[in-house]
């Protein structure tokens, strides 16, 4: 039974995590009255540690910049690629690159960093409920005008709003709801994850360096420290190379670890503590991102292979890019979908060009150094979108370059917002 009372808001934000947050804190900062429902109760564990360089700039516009550096995380300067048999790549430093703070990031506790995420939420002024889930939407005329809240008592209500965000991650309520999730065509893998504490850590600059390890020709391990002496790892693969013999999480991750000398030698003298995670459909994109009354960000729009540590920056910023158009829209008295055109069209190019980079990185016959080697002269472009500078910027130099030395994906045609269907 739904219950009658209800209250209006200018924005209801469905999900608290950095998609939430950051739309709920912006819109809250240009004075919106605005609502953020999670389901779960803060702190709670997530995976995503490593920050892209480029968050930094979002996180600035929200006014967290020292509240993280205070945080004491591990610092991030460079990424870096090993092969099976343990040889490294020369790491690529941000800071060779980006002469700005931002040319350090972080390797952040998720439990700790999306609650000071939320908590900033709070501070700018949204309206924080968590144990709340959304089980349905409202609609007026085909458009939405809000939700059925479910709180932890499973007291239902109904809350009205001009304009309402699903930034609900992998549950994506809204795509779920209208089976909107589209499925990369290629991009298949799973994800197998741990943590360990005491594991071996490279020196220096490296010590907080993201660590891609790869499989003989079958996936790649990360390998991320994090502050407290802990190791986030994890093994990316095909489902069906994962399961050849087993579907026992742990069987798996402590036979990989023997395919990998360098991850051997860094987690054979740690100790694993905790779940072992698993998780499939890692690469997907919803139909649209904007439907008449809702946006979609950050995971439950679309959610990249992690390989380059994506996912947080894509949920700011499209978090970032959703509150600048929502408050537009609600400037303008119009919250329809055509509004939102020229969000979707920015945000999936910018996926477009990390799309690009996964489906590379995937190819045995393609390398970064390969590349750099036949076309130096862009090097630093292709840094630029591995620190995250992905938003209106032109990379079809880069995309040719890397299309002279493997398949380029096909362009997906989805994601944009709904008007076609209204024209």
């Amino acid at each position: 039974m739904v219950s009658t009372r209800t209250k209006s808001y200018d924005a209801i934000v469905i999900g608290g995590g950095p998609a939430g947050s950051t739309v709920g804190t912006l819109l809250a900062e240009k004075g919106r009255e605005v609502v953020i429902l999670e389901k779960s109760k803060f702190p709670r564990y997530h995976v995503g540690e490593s920050l892209m360089p480029y968050c930094y700039f979002t996180f600035e516009r929200l006014g967290i910049v020292d509240q993280l550096n205070e945080r004491a995380y591990t610092q991030k300067h460079s990424v870096q690629f090993v092969t099976s048999d343990g040889k490294i790549s020369a790491p690529f430093y941000f800071f060779q690159h980006l002469d700005h703070p931002a040319a350090t990031t972080w390797q952040v506790k998720r439990s700790e960093f999306d609650e000071l995420m939320l908590d900033n939420a709070r501070e700018k002024g949204a309206e924080v409920r968590e144990e709340t889930q959304v089980v349905d939407f409202l609609y007026e005329d085909g458009r939405v005008v809000g939700v059925v809240a479910e709180n932890a008592t499973g007291e239902r209500y109904e809350i009205n709003a001009e304009i309402t965000i699903d930034a609900s991650g992998r549950d994506g309520v809204f795509q779920s709801k209208k089976k909107w999730r589209r499925r990369d065509p290629k991009l298949n893998k799973i994800a197998i994850w741990t943590l360990y504490k005491g594991a071996k850590r490279d020196s220096g600059l490296d010590e907080g360096a993201t660590t891609v390890a790869y499989l003989e020709d079958r996936g790649w391990f990360w390998n991320i420290p994090m502050r407290d002496d802990i190791v986030s790892s994890g093994i990316v693969a095909e489902r069906d190379y994962l399961y050849k013999d087993t579907r026992d999480p742990r069987e798996i991750f402590e036979r990989e670890i023997e395919n990998n000398v360098w991850i051997k030698e860094h987690l054979s003298c740690g100790k694993q503590f905790g779940e072992y995670w698993v998780t499939g459909e890692y690469s997907y994109r919803s139909e649209h991102c904007a439907d008449d009354g809702i946006v979609l960000v950050g995971d439950a729009f679309a959610f990249l292979d992690p390989v380059f540590s994506s996912g947080v920056f894509l949920a700011l910023k499209s978090g970032e890019m959703a509150a600048d158009a929502i408050d537009a829209a609600l400037e303008s008295g119009d919250v329809s979908a055509s509004h939102f055109q020229d969000f979707g069209e920015r945000l999936c190019q910018a996926i477009e060009t990390m799309r690009t980079l996964v489906y590379a990185f995937y190819d045995n016959d393609f390398s970064f150094g390969k590349l750099i080697k036949k076309h130096g002269d862009l090097q630093g472009t292709l840094t630029d979108c591995l620190i995250g500078d992905l938003v209106d910027k032109d990379y079809e130099p880069l995309m040719k370059a890397i299309g002279g030395i493997t398949e380029l994906p096909e362009p997906l045609s989805h994601g944009r917002a709904a008007i076609e269907a209204k024209a």
